[in-house]
């Protein structure tokens, strides 16, 4: 019997939280390490969060005061018991509103805390400052500083209150936007494409993640978005279930198998798709896992590019899309890619305008624009924008970018562009805040 990580990603509790938390530790630390900083972190936030709500329920009497300091105390001991027990029955709970539900108060709750943590932190380096200050400033007016001291730390705990209320209402709310799917339409001048290929219209999708959907429905609407758009052709570019593939249901297969194009629809793989996050009886029940969603590709009627190109022609012009295996540069990320192979017989086809999918955005700072200058325009996912953040024509902002430079959208060095897509489906947090689920719409000019 096969048992999924509570380590790694797999879409519970603990590792939705372990996540998020993560990007507040150094991202190039082992995994225990960070672990050990991020259970260090959120202890200390629990602490500050207990001596802020505390000192907001001393303002009460009586019995408000206590109920204030019960309720808080039950909702704590819940969601780390949620938190403790969850590798033993999340798989197991069916999924719906009130899972969803849970999942959402849970990270709502202690990014929350989070929050009131960095807000004392603020306000305990101010004190510190002060206290400097007092020693080699003198002693004037010590009732007053001493008064607007208080005023301040009052503040400050009731803005971080606030926040941590904000934060578990934002993602509540943020449920119902996981099936909010947005079009991005891009427009995209391309100076090395052949004049047969200009005008071809690209859909992107990315980052499925099969196993979190609860609604057939919402995601057919979605997928008729797809279709709507009338596109030339379509890039998957990875993780089309959270572990295993039995995820791929029969209802989803033929929901998916929908998507058609006149010049076809070419995915890779995602970290996901590989079952590295889930404890296998043995190397070879793995290994028939993984053939079985390369074969759910094809029922699909995807052409699944595994370190390898194809070549398409148009009057006489050629244009080759070349799919490689999941490749991250971050340490705990596989990198089963290999350009070169992917690239082995074009012979003379060599010199044509070449679009890579490549699931990992990281794979083009590490390897592309350094050592492949004539893969003109890349295709990435993976990161799903964090899930939450701000993104819109004026700002964008996402935890996610402390750990990845192109997180979300289109980026360019020199004359080679990469897109990066902010994924169809969610994992871990069953919603979407501020950072809609995406189908990408390319058109090259």
């Amino acid at each position: 019997m096969r048992k999924v990580s509570t380590i790694l990603p797999n879409g519970n509790i603990v590792n939705a939280l372990f996540g998020v938390a993560s990007l507040f530790t150094l991202h190039v630390m082992s995994m225990w390490i960070r672990f050990v900083l991020v259970l260090a972190l959120l202890i200390l936030a629990e602490l500050q969060s207990f001596y802020c709500i505390k000192y907001f329920a001393d303002s009460f009497v009586g019995s408000i005061r206590n109920s204030i300091l019960a309720i808080y105390i039950f909702l704590s001991a819940f969601c780390w018991g949620a938190i403790l027990l969850s590798r033993f029955f999340h798989s197991y709970i069916k999924i719906g509103f009130g899972k969803n539900f849970i999942i959402a108060f849970i990270i709502g709750l202690f990014i929350g805390k989070i929050l009131i943590f960095v807000v004392m932190l603020i306000d305990d380096s101010r004190r510190i400052v002060l206290h400097f200050v007092s020693l080699f400033g003198g002693k004037t007016a010590v009732g007053s500083s001493k008064l607007a001291n208080v005023s301040r730390s009052k503040f400050l705990i009731q803005s971080g209150i606030i926040l941590a209320g904000l934060s578990i209402g934002a993602f509540i709310y943020g449920v119902q936007n996981r099936y909010r799917y947005w079009v991005n339409r891009i427009k995209l001048r391309v100076d090395n494409l052949p004049d047969n290929f200009r005008g071809l219209k690209i859909v992107q999708i990315s980052d499925v993640h099969m196993g979190s959907f609860d609604d057939p429905s919402a995601v057919e609407k979605g997928i008729e978005r797809i279709l709507n758009l009338n596109p030339d052709i379509v890039f998957f570019t990875g993780d089309l279930v959270n572990n295993t593939a039995d995820e791929v249901s029969e209802i989803y297969k033929k929901i998916f198998a929908k998507i058609k194009a006149p010049m076809g629809v070419y995915s890779v793989l995602g970290n996901h798709d590989y079952g590295d996050y889930v404890s296998w009886d043995s190397e070879e029940e793995k290994k028939r896992n993984l053939e079985k969603l390369k074969g759910i590709h094809a029922e699909l009627g995807w052409k699944l590019l595994i370190n390898e190109h194809v070549v398409l022609s148009k009057d006489g012009q050629k244009l080759a899309i070349v799919g490689v295996e999941n490749w991250g540069a971050k340490a705990h990320f596989p990198k089963y890619g290999d350009l070169k192979k992917a690239f082995g017989g074009l012979g003379e086809d060599a010199s044509c305008f070449k679009i890579l999918l490549s699931h990992d955005p990281s794979h083009w700072d590490e390897q592309v624009v350094s050592g492949y200058k004539d893969i003109s325009l890349t295709f990435s996912g993976h990161t799903h924008g964090m899930q939450f953040g701000v993104d819109n024509k004026i700002f964008k902002f996402s935890p996610v970018q402390f750990i990845y430079n192109r997180w979300a959208g289109l980026y360019s060095v020199g004359s080679q562009f990469l897109y990066v897509n902010r994924g169809f489906g969610f994992l871990a947090y069953p919603g979407r805040v501020g950072i809609m689920p995406e189908i990408t719409f390319l058109e090259l000019v």
